[in-house]
């Protein structure tokens, strides 16, 4: 309970209290009679209902405060009864609230967004008594993400692919997986529709050329404009980002996507608990649940925390290339500055961040 909550309900029980005694004609002040134990209980419930609605406020504030109140009462019937839960699972139902009536995370302030982080930290604690390491970074002044591919030198070898599903806690049942690679035969140019993504064989196969895909991380994001309840953003540093519990699973943004970047949980996502990544980012690879939208998110719990996506560490052949394009000294810019590049789909005015370069 708040503290606010406990001031409240203290002054408004000793109120009751005073009103209450000797209303029956007994002048009993201990509540001898057994009348005034009742008359007590009932004004509590009634002064609750009023201390909500004479503030002033929306009406999420007033319902949560309302059944806030209420819960205050059902807990003190449990108690009467001797029926009380441990500390933890109390804490744990009271997280688990408090994350229903939470709000949008763009919308939210600094010291929100570190209050829902910490819930989400200590959950993940009570359930499995591991601890998380959960970021809730802004995205930085004077930073702004690109990416850029080499088809000279990805040779296949799909390590990327691998690296990503393991840095991004992605669902191991359905195989979810943020990048493709496609295997294009040489001289028919970049057509999509007769590459094979799903190659079984040894690699690289003669005769062919591979060139990756994922979220492009948009300046104008066609997926952000179509999202009803606006679950998905871009951020000041590019990062075009999702708030899964805002998500109402409607695939909208998957259908405006011209680069099928997009990715559904069609079923509760599994993933090891051996094997899931412990640093994280609310807005990158914390755990997602059935029934949202995901995708590549440059491994923004690696990016704004200086490092690169893990796609680019593990390229065995150095086909990728991330950085910031306001610095004039970095890889990326030097490859836009040199080397003749070209974007996916130009003429749809999305000015992806994501170029593709040969030696």
């Amino acid at each position: 309970m708040s503290d606010n909550s406990k001031k409240w309900f203290s002054l408004n029980l000793n109120s009751k209290t005073k009103q209450s005694t000797g209303s029956c004609g007994c002048g009993s002040t201990t509540g001898g009679c057994g009348s005034h134990n009742n008359t007590v209980e009932v004004e509590q419930k009634k002064d609750g209902f009023e201390q909500v609605f004479d503030v002033k406020m929306d009406r999420r504030t007033a319902f949560k405060q309302l059944t806030a109140s209420l819960m205050i009462g059902a807990g003190a019937v449990s108690t009467s009864c001797s029926v009380i839960a441990g500390d933890e699972t109390k804490e744990k139902s009271q997280i688990d609230w408090e994350e229903q009536f939470k709000g949008n995370y763009k919308l939210m302030t600094d010291e929100e967004k570190n209050a829902t982080v910490n819930r989400l930290v200590r959950s993940y604690q009570i359930r499995t008594g591991k601890t998380l390491n959960m970021s809730s970074k802004n995205a930085e002044e004077d930073v702004l993400f690109g990416y850029a591919f080499n088809i000279s030198k990805c040779q296949g070898y799909m390590d990327c692919v691998s690296a990503c599903v393991e840095e991004n806690n992605q669902d191991r049942n359905s195989q979810m997986q943020y990048i493709r690679i496609h295997e294009m035969k040489d001289g028919n140019g970049f057509n999509f529709n007769e590459a094979d993504d799903n190659y079984y064989h040894e690699v690289p196969a003669e005769g062919h050329f591979y060139m990756g895909t994922q979220c492009f991380h948009c300046d104008n994001p066609p997926c952000v404009e179509v999202c009803p309840v606006q679950a998905t953003w871009r951020e000041d540093d590019g990062l075009v980002v999702v708030d899964y519990d805002w998500c109402v699973g409607c695939r909208y943004c998957m259908a405006a996507c011209p680069y099928d970047g997009r990715r559904f949980n069609w079923g509760k996502p599994e993933v090891p608990e051996e094997d899931v990544n412990k640093n994280q980012h609310y807005l990158g690879n914390r755990l997602r649940k059935k029934g949202v939208m995901e995708k590549c998110t440059f491994c923004i719990q690696r990016s704004r925390a200086g490092k690169n996506p893990a796609c680019v560490d593990a390229c065995p052949t150095g086909a990728r290339v991330f950085g910031n394009l306001l610095d004039p000294n970095s890889t990326i810019r030097w490859v836009l500055e040199n080397k003749k590049v070209f974007r996916l789909k130009e003429d749809l005015g999305t000015e992806p961040k994501f170029w593709y370069f040969m030696d």
